[in-house]
């Protein structure tokens, strides 16, 4: 059963807003990965927004070698794209994803170059760094990524959802970090990240040393999503509402307070104060402060202002 608190968020949430139901049919590519992309397809809903598909539906959007450097390739793209002021991450099919795609990775797993240990250990270890960076890059790019979770949300998937900003997800949705059923620990950002979102050490324990799966409510609860709705079209208008709201302000005030946020989680709060006076000493010299004070002043929306590009 869905608390209360959900079901007052399934019920704020379950209409459309201004996001027309062929908008949200039309972000999900029937047509496949956008080339040169093999498992992500690119869709633009607006000049500022950047919807970024996890694309390998007949395969429960498995993670295979190429989604692990597409990836990186993909957001290192978008960071450096000044249009771009916000993305939302979703999956094509009837899952997010059921994780890593095993059968594809096995020869990078289980069969390291190498001629002793020493070597075999040297180059296991750099794959499971450029693994490690996959989800990295979301973080360390400057625009905010909202994640839209649909059904299962398997192994790799808590990893790619716990470096994204704002996690949304379906009623339907379910969360499961999967490792020790197949034999390893988590080694790619769920054991770092998971902590520092939900914030009980003893529920993060329970979960990976289980392997049971999260449902939505729980999920809710426990502060892993912040949003649950009623299906997946509620939830893409949701989440581009929400993109919309965040691409409406300065890109000045949004990026520095992503920088600024994952800074402070990972530092006392000395060293974050510290690095937010050295930051906004030359962040706060900027003609967006004076667009949206005056804005304010005169009771203006914030989504009039035109802001330049970042």
């Amino acid at each position: 059963m869905l608390s209360l608190f959900a079901r007052s968020a399934l019920k704020t949430h379950r209409g459309l807003g201004p996001w027309s139901h062929t908008v949200i049919r039309a972000m999900s590519s029937s047509d496949g990965p956008t080339p040169p992309y093999t498992t992500l397809a690119i869709s633009h809903p607006t000049p500022t927004i950047t919807h970024v598909e996890l694309h390998r539906p007949s395969k429960r959007n498995a993670m295979n070698k190429a989604f692990w450097s597409e990836m990186v390739d993909c957001f290192n793209q978008i960071s450096d794209d000044q249009d771009c002021r916000v993305v939302v991450f979703s999956a094509a099919g009837k899952v997010f994803t059921a994780g890593i795609d095993l059968m594809d990775m096995a020869g990078d797993i289980l069969q390291p170059e190498g001629d002793d240990t020493a070597r075999i250990s040297w180059n296991l270890k750099k794959t499971i760094s450029k693994y490690q960076n996959t989800f990295s890059v979301i973080e360390r790019c400057p625009k905010p990524v909202v994640v839209a979770v649909h059904g299962a949300c398997v192994g790799g998937g808590v990893d790619l959802i716990t470096a994204c900003d704002i996690r949304l997800c379906t009623q339907d949705a379910w969360f499961q970090v999967k490792e020790v059923d197949v034999g390893l620990a988590a080694d790619v950002g769920t054991l770092q990240r998971l902590p520092k979102v939900i914030g009980s050490r003893s529920l993060v324990n329970e979960l990976a040393l289980t392997a049971r799966k999260m449902y939505a409510d729980e999920a809710l609860n426990s502060g892993l999503v912040s949003r649950v709705f009623a299906d997946k079209e509620a939830m893409m208008a949701g989440a581009l509402e929400m993109a919309e709201e965040v691409a409406a302000r300065s890109p000045v005030a949004v990026q520095g307070t992503k920088v600024n946020l994952i800074y402070s989680r990972d530092h006392s709060v000395a060293e974050g104060l510290n690095y937010m006076a050295a930051w906004n000493m030359s962040m706060l010299q900027t003609q967006d402060l004076m667009k949206s004070a005056q804005a304010s002043i005169e009771k203006q929306n914030v989504k009039s202002i035109k802001f330049s590009k970042l």
